[in-house]
């Protein structure tokens, strides 16, 4: 089929690093245009990743009427208003996570966009396309690890610059925002539900305003999920998914190298053949199902495909709009995860359950 002509608003630093050069791998994909409100910028961007079209404002790539598709990476505060102005130009849209400031925006987005029914949109949590999570959520579903009690998430890093958009309060930066999103999203994606109630704490930087270090309880009723995220600790990423019978461990859950396989390990207390069906079924025989490793011989460590998760978040937005198909994850779920992220903030400021 003819590919899906994208156009991305700003040259944001992850943009041109991550995402566009892995969509330009694609075979439905292909970015065509990008916007700066400097035009050098964005004719610098062009020449770099082989992009036809340069612009000098965001509204002039709109009225493109050669573009399908818009990739909004701007700072959160920009994330609702410049995707309505996308659909009212009638593109379809992926929105950068978090999807909005706070749930009211989000909702209003959610609104919006119901009077565009012909277009997608849709939040980029390319995290859940990866294989390692749809592995990991095929385990659990099936009951691999028993029932589903317990999720623990670690995603940290640290970064000092005021410059950054991450340390800029009033544009919604912090490490809830920023990282714990995540947390919560993978939590809700496994549990397949809403927490009943959460509870947050969080260290706030006397220079940014900003939450450096948050942490989080997400009472699911049938079972539970803590996290920690931080802007300025050191960086570690890990996620310990745990269940009555056995767990699963994900070594780099959210941001995995594009070009070395991603490791996972499965403790199970009779499953581990049944787990390593599923992974074959899911990726082919190039799945490599290793041996226990000598400091935890319970469990069994599996490695998968090398994969881009930019490249299949690319890929399945423009076969949805393709084949005019539903996207991997409504917008329904982004306004659910800001409700939490909502709540968490509550929880932390009046220092009670939410």
């Amino acid at each position: 089929m003819e590919k899906v002509n994208w156009g991305v608003l700003s040259t944001s630093h992850f943009a041109l690093k991550k995402v566009i050069p892995a969509m330009q791998k694609g075979e439905l994909s292909r970015v065509t245009a990008i916007a700066s409100r400097q035009l050098e910028k964005a004719q610098q961007a062009a020449r770099l990743l082989g992009i036809d079209k340069a612009y000098a404002s965001y509204e002039e790539l709109l009225t493109d009427e050669e573009i399908d598709v818009i990739y909004n990476p701007l700072p959160n505060h920009l994330h609702v208003s410049w995707a309505m102005r996308a659909l009212e130009a009638g593109k379809h849209v992926l929105v950068e996570k978090p999807l909005a400031m706070d749930a009211t925006e989000a909702r209003q987005l959610l609104e919006f966009s119901r009077r565009y029914p012909q277009l997608k949109i849709m939040e980029a949590f390319m995290y859940r396309m990866h294989p390692q999570w749809q592995l990991a959520k095929r385990w659990v579903d099936s009951g691999l690890v028993g029932e589903l009690r317990h999720i623990h998430t670690h995603f940290t890093y640290n970064l000092v610059d005021p410059a950054n958009i991450r340390n800029q309060a009033e544009i919604g930066g912090g490490a809830l925002m920023d990282v714990g999103c995540y947390a919560i999203s993978l939590a809700r994606f496994l549990f397949r539900g809403e927490p009943e109630r959460v509870l947050g704490t969080m260290e706030v930087d006397p220079d940014f305003q900003t939450d450096r270090i948050f942490s989080g309880v997400l009472d699911f009723g049938k079972g539970s999920a803590t996290f920690t995220c931080a802007t300025q600790l050191a960086p570690y990423q890990r996620v310990i998914i745990s269940g009555s019978q056995g767990r699963i461990e994900i070594e780099i859950p959210f941001n995995p190298s594009p070009d070395r396989s991603c490791r996972l390990w499965l403790q199970s207390e009779g499953g581990i053949e049944t787990g390593t069906a599923l992974a074959v079924e899911a990726f082919g025989a190039c799945v490599d199902h290793a041996v226990p490793l000598p400091d935890s011989a319970s469990a069994t460590p599996f490695l998968l495909p090398v994969c881009d998760q930019y490249t299949i978040q690319g890929e399945l937005f423009s076969s949805a709009v393709q084949e005019y198909s539903p996207v991997f994850t409504p917008l329904e779920d982004g306004v659910a995860n800001m409700e939490v992220i909502d709540r968490l903030l509550l929880s932390a400021r009046q220092g009670s359950w939410a």
